[in-house]
């Protein structure tokens, strides 16, 4: 079973009780980000689409999570974490520097560009970093581990979990601001929240959810 919340989209609640007028104007934006770089180059942007195909594969059938964009609109927006890792430089450098060190071990070990090499060997690669075991000048200071922790995984998961579509295949309902959350506790939940399905109760868990707002 691969649906956990069969006929539920949160963005039914968009105009009802769930989300006030502050809820929607976000979301809207998380929406409508551009899909074209403003922050990044072309060729960073492209092996930027590379690195989160490889962290996040996207399931077929749906509209992918932009999550390029969404790193993208966090550099160009400046709006950051407000602190930063012993060793790592600030946060839109590090990409920089750490896209360019990705290109650069590609380039040196298989004469391609990331972006350009197979699955596996990209991989391999941000395996590689992952362990502290890439070398490359364009690093400079910063850690290969550093780059991969604190930006690869930390940027583009928190894109994915940012966006209506992933809410809908974990059964989130946002931020429920100004309704709440009144069934705090575990293994209940609000009639306001998705069903989730269990073998034999697909059917079910689909017309609660599809009456969900």
């Amino acid at each position: 079973m691969t649906d956990r919340y069969p006929g539920y989209d949160v963005l039914a609640k968009r105009d009802g009780p769930s989300w006030n007028a502050k809820t929607r104007e976000v979301i809207d934006r998380r929406l409508n980000i551009p899909r074209e770089p403003r922050f990044f180059t072309e060729h960073e942007w492209r092996t930027l689409a590379a690195v989160c195909d490889r962290i996040i594969p996207q399931p077929p059938g749906r509209d992918p999570v932009p999550l390029p964009a969404y790193v993208d609109d966090k550099m160009f927006s400046g709006y950051h974490d407000g602190y930063r890792y012993p060793g790592m430089p600030e946060q839109s450098e590090a990409w920089r520097r750490g896209l360019a060190a990705l290109d650069e071990v590609a380039n040196h070990d298989h004469g391609h560009d990331f972006a350009a090499l197979d699955a596996a060997t990209q991989d391999a690669i941000l395996r590689a970093f992952d362990k502290g075991e890439a070398q490359a000048s364009a690093l400079g200071d910063m850690p290969a581990t550093g780059f991969f922790h604190h930006r690869i995984i930390q940027d583009v998961v928190s894109a994915y979990y940012a966006h209506p579509t992933s809410w809908n295949e974990i059964g989130f309902g946002g931020p429920a601001s100004p309704r709440g959350y009144v069934r705090l506790a575990l293994g209940r939940r609000d009639p306001w929240e998705a069903a989730e399905a269990h073998p034999g109760t697909e059917a079910k868990a689909r017309r609660e959810n599809e009456r969900v707002r």
